[in-house]
């Protein structure tokens, strides 16, 4: 019997150890991938100019256009997709009853966030059509916002099941409402657990194609109206793979590399702001 625990726990313990180097081993192969192919073909001139005429055939410019228009589509997104996600959750622990509505609630949030990006990319074009939108910054702006609002209140609502829930007992016993406990108590208590939500909201939304492929659609402009398509690094690095030129092809692993660098900051930037947000937090 003994022999069996200790074969049992190697075999176990041999599984683990086997799904960590997977693991690492595939995004050591996928980083080392985009830097091996991206980092020769990235240049200054890429960075800081729009494409000119040839671009993708292997001619001068750059991608500014897409890095500038994936920043504004995450950033209007993810504030039109906050506000209304905060609200919910707030209403979904201080004001819902525990009943099967509740539950029925988080089930539909899961089956959301589950949900093919390109489902959304085609629900933000009929909602387009319907309102005589063509392709542009705002159309992806709401397909993206969609696309982030159930991430962001999933994740948002696990983090406010960690708050104990002793911290609202007390509030209310010293008068407050629930409105003050959710401000001044719960908000403050869950800040860094948020901020980590919409880091994962934005991460899915910086990275997605499909969801903007038909509402956002493509230029090789800057973006300067919400009437107007709007460029992005995900189909950048899509339309320049699906040139023949090789040339061509390189530059789409440097923009790839460009937005992975980009989640990279944003990540670490928000690992910062969440050390220091940690210290006003009761353990």
């Amino acid at each position: 019997m003994k022999i069996n625990k200790h074969l049992e726990e190697r075999i176990m313990k041999g599984l683990m150890v086997a799904s960590l180097a997977l693991v690492v081993g595939s995004l050591v192969a996928i980083l080392g991938t985009v830097l091996a192919k991206g980092l020769p073909a990235l240049n200054w001139a890429m960075l800081t100019q729009t494409p000119k005429g040839g671009y993708y055939l292997g001619k001068e410019g750059g991608i500014l256009n897409a890095i500038t228009g994936s920043l504004v589509l995450v950033a209007a997104a993810t504030a039109l997709s906050f506000f209304p996600a905060l609200a919910v959750v707030l209403y979904l622990h201080l004001f819902a009853k525990h009943n099967q509505l509740l539950d029925l609630t988080r089930l539909s949030l899961d089956v959301l966030w589950s949900v093919p990006s390109i489902v959304y990319g085609a629900f933000g074009f009929t909602l387009m059509l319907m309102l005589g939108l063509r392709a542009s910054l705002l159309g992806g702006i709401i397909a993206l916002a969609l696309l982030e609002f159930p991430v962001m209140i999933r994740t948002m609502d696990e983090v406010l099941l960690m708050v104990p829930h002793e911290l609202k007992e007390v509030s209310y016993a010293m008068g407050a409402t629930r409105l003050e406990t959710a401000v001044r108590v719960v908000l403050r208590q869950a800040a860094p657990g948020l901020l980590t939500a919409v880091l994962l909201a934005c991460g899915r939304g910086i990275g997605d194609a499909a969801s903007v492929l038909f509402t956002a659609g493509y230029t090789d402009r800057m973006p300067t109206t919400l009437l107007r398509p709007v460029a992005s690094l995900p189909l950048a690095v899509f339309f320049q793979l699906g040139t023949p030129v090789p040339q061509v092809q390189e530059r789409a692993y440097a923009s790839a590399l460009v937005l992975t660098v980009i989640v990279l900051a944003l990540s670490l930037g928000a690992r910062s702001l969440t050390r220091r947000l940690s210290r006003h937090i009761i353990h």
